[in-house]
């Protein structure tokens, strides 16, 4: 599975977000993702990944954005 795929299924068991209709290039607030449900879904990627998130990169706004930091966090700091 994808970590796009992965995030989609996240969002889903958290915000009971039908998989289906999340887009990869929509903002997640037009998901009724507040900064504060981002500051939650946040904390849940970093305990599926295995990641920590630096201060100064939480600068995500879409799933393919969020999807890339971590992949970008996981290449620097293989399991």
């Amino acid at each position: 599975m994808t970590t796009l795929n992965e995030l989609k299924q996240l969002i889903h068991d958290k915000f009971d977000i039908d998989v289906a209709t999340l887009k990869d290039e929509v903002p997640l607030a037009d998901y009724g993702i507040d900064s504060l449900s981002l500051a939650e879904l946040l904390f849940s990627v970093e305990d599926h990944f295995d990641v920590d998130f630096p201060d100064n990169r939480q600068d995500v706004s879409t799933l393919t954005s969020l999807a890339a930091l971590i992949d970008e966090l996981r290449a620097l700091h293989p399991a």
